[in-house]
């Protein structure tokens, strides 16, 4: 396998050696997939910051949700390279004590740096100087598991596969699983492995893949697209799908993505500018931790569901966009709401994506759009209402067909896309 995320400003390669730009060839070989877009390999800038910039926090207005919901009494587990406990900002964030024993060997020790910031960019306390997490007052649950950069042959042996690994997740007491990793190998222990945790009433999030340049209309990055698991699409600043992340039917959301600190090493001594579903991924968890703490006898199809209901798209919610999914994260505009709707507890939000059953997902929480999707226009959807015709943004307004997303000093227009589906 291979981490997901990508530490470089342009496209999906990292700093090193050529062969940690494609290493899905590997995934089959080890019965384990290739981290995708944000996971475990960030890209990062050779650039150095003095503090972390994580412009997303400003964008979805953080401090405002974090009056109402901060993450408290969620448990998320992070499934990729290990995660450090002792870095500033996930001092007593992480419960190693919770650690299913199956997995227990080498949880808080990264090979890697991935899972560690993984775990900081959805439970980081922001403390010395670290990431502060969009969820601060959760708990992360570390799960280990061999991916390509992991390359020790004995670590290898000792360390668990990512089908094991889900299913340990699963047998924890977290709510959400994260899995900032994929690739193209499809194995039934795999798809078992999901088909478990789903059981168990989790919600999963997966990172899509960052190599959108060298993939085709077939590709599918697992366990993004295994049915039952929220693939989670990157967005920059402006809301326009990332060049390197992956398009599908399998996309489900978009979530911040590009210029997202990561450790740029083991050492954990400074963060890099990074890209990548894999940070994609966390930040939805990390939203989705914040909506189940508001709401603890939800279930994950109601958390979900709202998720889907209040996302940021210009199209119909009907069609979903092959790079969006239903659009752009917003959860605040499930917590302002204190009646909002969340549906029947046991039907699935993805239920047609699934294979479930069919039609559209539950009726949505707010107004959707009811205009036709867009024709696009020099290869971008954008959001509707665009040239005057809103004077709110999606960021602040319960309707989906707002204008643009008011990011701090820059504009988030949730709804632009390379192509339209």
């Amino acid at each position: 396998m291979r981490p997901g995320s990508s530490r470089s400003g342009k496209g999906n390669s990292v700093p090193g050696t050529a062969g940690r730009r494609r290493l899905a060839a590997t995934c089959a070989a080890f019965g384990a997939w290739v981290v995708t877009g944000g996971a475990l390999a960030p890209q990062a800038f050779a650039d150095d910051t003095a503090a972390p910039d994580q412009w997303y926090l400003a964008a979805m207005h953080a401090p405002e949700m974090w009056k109402a919901s901060t993450g408290k009494g969620i448990k998320v587990a992070v499934v990729d390279t290990g995660v450090n406990p002792d870095t500033p900002s996930l001092k007593g964030q992480v419960l190693a004590d919770e650690v299913p024993k199956s997995a227990a060997y080498g949880a808080t020790e990264d090979y890697q740096g991935h899972g560690t910031t993984m775990a900081e960019l959805i439970a980081g306390t922001g403390k010395g100087g670290g990431l502060k997490g969009l969820a601060p007052d959760s708990k992360i649950i570390p799960v280990r598991i061999t991916l390509d950069s992991l390359k020790d042959p004995a670590e290898r042996k000792l360390t668990q596969s990512s089908e094991a690994g889900i299913r340990a997740a699963a047998d924890s007491d977290a709510r959400i699983i994260n899995l900032s990793f994929g690739g193209p190998a499809v194995t039934s222990e795999g798809a078992d492995a999901i088909k478990y945790a789903l059981s168990k009433g989790k919600l999963l999030f997966a990172a899509t893949g960052n190599d959108e340049k060298i993939s085709d209309e077939k590709y599918r990055d697992f366990p993004a697209a295994y049915p039952g698991v929220v693939g989670v699409s990157a967005a920059d600043q402006s809301g326009t799908v990332g060049d390197f992340s992956h398009s599908g039917n399998y996309i489900d959301l978009a979530s911040p993505g590009l210029k997202v600190p990561v450790w740029c090493d083991t050492t954990f001594k400074k963060y890099c500018p990074s890209q990548g579903t894999s940070q994609a991924s966390a930040i939805a968890s990390a939203s989705a931790a914040l909506i189940w703490s508001a709401h603890p006898t939800w279930t994950a199809n109601q958390v979900l569901r709202t998720m889907i209901d209040t996302a940021g798209r210009s199209w119909d919610r009907s069609t979903p966009s092959k790079y969006l999914g239903y659009g752009l994260i917003r959860p605040r505009l499930v917590l302002e709401q204190a009646r909002i709707d969340p549906g029947p507890a046991g039907a699935d939000p993805l239920a047609r994506e699934n294979g479930t059953g069919g039609g559209a997902p539950a009726t949505p929480a707010v107004p959707s759009s009811s205009a036709p999707p867009r024709t696009p226009g020099k290869g971008e959807a954008r959001a509707a209402g665009e040239g005057g015709g809103d004077s709110g943004t999606p960021w602040l307004i319960g309707g989906v067909a707002a204008g643009v997303l008011v990011i701090g000093g820059g504009v988030f227009a949730a709804l632009r896309t390379r192509r339209r589906a």
